[in-house]
């Protein structure tokens, strides 16, 4: 099995992955810890929404930030890799314990996007 966190010359080994795998690797998760039963999508929904406002304290007195977060230090990129995927892994799960497809709903959305924000040529 490939190690996602494997570091080749210093550098992390990057691998795409998709929703359905995060879906299926957070069921059996939970699963063989025996937490689905705490996993309602109540609680799942509060869990992320307390997991956006650990994301947003990293950003919360730091002003803009430029893109790449050429400024920051790798404790602190390693930190915000953490807590952006804690949001990701709850959402995930909180879609699946819903039975939503998040990535078809995610594309379907950009499709409506597109539509109500038309692309417009300047004036």
């Amino acid at each position: 099995m490939e190690n996602n966190n494997a570091h080749e010359s210093g550098r992390k080994v990057m691998k795409d992955v998709s929703l359905q795998e995060l879906k299926d690797r957070l069921a059996e998760f939970s699963r063989i810890r025996g937490w689905d039963q705490y996993h309602s999508p109540r609680n799942l929904l509060l869990a992320l929404v307390g997991e956006v406002g650990e994301l947003s304290e990293i950003f919360q007195w730091k002003g803009e930030v430029a893109r790449g977060l050429p400024n920051w230090t790798s404790d602190d990129k390693e930190h915000l890799e953490e807590e952006l995927s804690d949001v990701l892994l709850y959402l995930v799960q909180l879609a699946d314990v819903c039975g939503l497809d998040l990535g078809q709903a995610a594309l379907t959305k950009i499709v409506k996007n597109a539509q109500k924000y038309p692309i417009t040529k300047p004036t």
